[in-house]
């Protein structure tokens, strides 16, 4: 049995009958949403403001989902520049009614913080890097 990072995920959601594709199972672009809007999370706290998304590549999903199933998204910032920031994403599903898990998606997401004129401005200096459990 897998075991997912040992971290608290960033967001952590069930996958609904409105989740599925016509062949049965969660849809892809789903998951992606769900990962997207985790990855986003980290973004706009290491930051510290409004931070959009520009690019996301390298998709993977060893494995799918069913309806009832929880996904656990969990975020790593891999690198900052002066405005820009890449993240990188893990999402986890687990069996609706007992413990089993394993890795269903992977991607990176790179994010440009903005000021409220939707330019890009300068990320604040952090304290260390951000992990999704703080």
């Amino acid at each position: 049995m897998s075991s997912p990072p040992d971290t608290q995920p960033v967001i952590r959601v069930t996958a609904m009958p409105t989740d599925i594709n016509p062949y049965g199972g969660v849809f892809g672009g789903w998951i992606m949403s769900q990962m997207a809007l985790g990855a986003a999370s980290l973004a706009s706290r290491h930051s510290k403001g409004r931070a959009i998304l520009v690019a996301a590549s390298d998709f993977e999903f060893p494995a799918g989902m069913l309806v009832g199933e929880e996904l656990s998204v969990f975020a790593t910032l891999e690198k900052a520049g002066r405005t820009s920031m890449t993240l990188s994403a893990q999402g986890w599903r687990r069996e609706r009614d007992g413990d089993e898990t394993s890795p269903c998606a992977t991607g990176q997401f790179t994010f440009v913080a903005v000021d409220e004129n939707n330019k890009p401005r300068m990320i604040l200096p952090d304290q260390g890097p951000i992990k999704e459990s703080e």
